[in-house]
């Protein structure tokens, strides 16, 4: 008998509070099917303690253990991970999953949601963000600028999930929700779609400055650890082609942060590195161990020295700076970067500026301008949030604790 629908993704809700739900997810294993479901729990909010996987290279079956919230709408994350999950139907045909027979989907549409505010008050850009996300609106591009009698004018660059955006009732839907939100300092709100001379004139800057670019997206890590960059704890990785005559073993031994798992899948699914076994545990006091039973896409072991040290130093890195974070001065202002690097599928990591503007919040810290926007630097491609702070009250927090704040509430440490 086949594997019914409902088996493919089981999730079991915890009996009372302070317990895991455990998500099963049984299915055909598909290239990045890890990253997938590791990105979408990390979409919901969701705090992975526990983790085990295990693949054949054509059927897979993969336990998380999660911390998740009173708010957190379960069906709605199963509904969420089937979609990622390769057809159960046409099992016996399993190389139609290999990632060169993927059919791309076509791309969402982007819409413009636009509205004009008569001020900008403390935390009105995550009241905001928060409802777009609770809406399942995926936020592209932002474009926030204030005029000098203080009216905001914001443009959002956003695709649905749900890809109802074009109908009459999904628009009014969102325009009901941030009406709710922005009370009477709404002046207008309106959701389109962009023609070509807005989508150019939002892209923003396409220029960092040299000494920002170098120091933020070096692949390097540094001697010191200057604020909001690293981990407070090092990370140790430890390779064994000894203990498995196929595979070659991966220990990693280090701090704990919000998106751990999907930090490591990523960095493997880009290296084209296929995990036949893995094993998470995430220790009390922050600490946690990984096992990964890995082998090239050939098949084979990483026999080669330099191949296994490029891989540990890129999990290495990528374990210790998965975000970038700044404060710096953009003439005789504060500005706010953040940078994560971009998945080789194109997608980038989630709620990065719901956790930005969530922290600016907690400093009443306005804003005055934002832009998100893409660059390739050394030969990878990073997702740059650009926020200039409103120093027009004068009461600006030390950037040192701007730049603590908003990497502690990015790691998951606050």
């Amino acid at each position: 008998m086949g594997l019914m629908y409902e088996d493919v993704v089981v999730i079991s809700q915890a009996e009372k509070p302070g317990d895991c739900t455990v998500i099963t997810v049984n299915c055909p294993d598909k290239t990045g099917l890890g990253c997938d479901l590791c990105r979408i729990i990390l979409l919901f909010g969701l705090s992975i303690s526990r983790g085990d996987l295990s693949t054949d290279g054509k059927w897979c079956y993969l336990v998380f253990w999660v911390v998740g919230k009173p708010t957190t709408r379960w069906s709605l994350l199963k509904n969420r991970l089937l979609e990622v999950c390769p057809s159960y139907f046409s099992t016996s045909r399993i190389y139609s999953y290999r990632l060169e027979n993927q059919q791309h989907p076509k791309p969402p549409d982007v819409f413009l949601l636009k509205f004009w505010c008569f001020q900008d008050r403390k935390g009105l850009l995550h009241d905001v963000t928060e409802v777009l996300c609770e809406l399942e609106l995926t936020i592209k591009r932002v474009k926030v600028s204030t005029t000098p009698d203080g009216r905001v004018m914001d443009l959002f660059f956003i695709t649905d999930t749900r890809e109802l955006l074009h109908t009459r009732k999904r628009r009014e839907e969102t325009i009901h929700h941030l009406e709710a939100v922005l009370g009477n300092t709404l002046i207008s709100c309106e959701i389109e779609l962009p023609g070509p001379e807005i989508t150019a004139c939002c892209h923003g800057s396409t220029f960092l400055p040299s000494a920002i670019a170098e120091e933020m997206f070096s692949l390097e890590l540094p001697a010191e650890q200057p604020n909001g960059f690293l981990a407070s704890a090092p990370v140790s990785i430890a390779v064994d082609n000894s203990f498995s005559p196929s595979h070659t073993l991966i220990q990693i031994l280090g701090q704990d942060h919000k998106g751990l798992i999907y930090d490591m899948m990523r960095t493997l699914t880009d290296y084209n590195t296929q995990v036949s076994y893995g094993r998470f545990f995430a220790k009390p006091r922050g600490n946690c161990e990984v096992d990964l039973f890995i082998m090239q896409a050939d098949g084979k072991k990483i026999v080669d020295p330099s191949k296994q040290d490029a891989l540990c130093s890129r999990l290495r890195m990528e374990l210790l700076r998965p975000l970038r974070v700044a404060v710096v001065s953009r003439g005789p202002d504060a500005e706010l970067l953040v940078a994560n690097p971009v998945e080789l599928s194109g997608r980038g990591r989630p709620l990065v500026f719901y956790d930005i503007t969530l922290a600016l919040k907690i400093l009443s810290i306005s804003i005055f301008s934002v832009e998100i926007g893409r660059y390739m630097i050394h030969d990878r491609e990073w997702e740059v949030y650009r926020i200039l702070l409103d120093e027009a009250d004068g009461n600006l927090e030390p950037r040192n604790k701007i730049e603590d704040l908003v990497r502690k509430i990015l790691m998951g440490w606050e």
